[in-house]
């Protein structure tokens, strides 16, 4: 359903533009779940080479941080559904005679719709990988600031106001 409503109006009906803040609050939280920087306070501990990191060797270590991507994977997915229109290809204007990717219907309709979300996953992905090369890491008080005094507020807020005007919509 959530994908669904974003198709409407194509690219500008995504809930990006309905819920800016919601998207940033919802980015800034899933870079630090997933540990990036400059939220890697884990691996800054004591200052080491890698914090917790050099107690890995080997195989462990490839399969930690594979599943880290594999974290980060994920929390580009759910941007990409909640927010990026999901599967659907999102340009209004698009003209291709004789072939609506809509239609299209079975294995290559399912196949075109994974390789849509995909594309948008992995373009989502470019912005952790960037910050990872371009941010310093933080200070653990300074994430706990943001965390609680100031995307708690701020999401709080835009929840209110959402819900606000959804009743006085109505």
């Amino acid at each position: 359903d959530i994908v669904e409503a974003q198709s409407k109006y194509g690219f500008w009906g995504w809930n990006l533009w309905r819920q800016p803040i919601g998207f940033a609050v919802f980015v800034i939280s899933s870079l630090a779940e997933c540990e990036r920087l400059p939220f890697d306070l884990p691996e800054a501990e004591e200052e080491l080479v890698a914090g917790y990191q050099t107690e890995y060797s080997g195989i462990k270590f490839g399969l930690f941080y594979g599943a880290s991507y594999l974290n980060l994977l994920v929390s580009s997915l759910f941007v990409t559904v909640l927010y990026l229109g999901g599967w659907n290809l999102s340009l209004p204007y698009i003209f291709l005679p004789h072939f609506e990717i809509y239609e299209v219907g079975g294995v290559f309709g399912m196949t075109i719709g994974i390789f849509i979300t995909l594309a948008k996953a992995y373009l989502f992905l470019f912005i952790p990988i960037t910050t990872r090369w371009t941010l310093p890491r933080m200070r653990m008080d300074q994430l706990l600031n943001l965390g609680w005094k100031f995307l708690l507020p701020i999401s709080l807020g835009n929840l209110l106001l959402t819900t606000s005007f959804q009743l006085f919509s109505l």
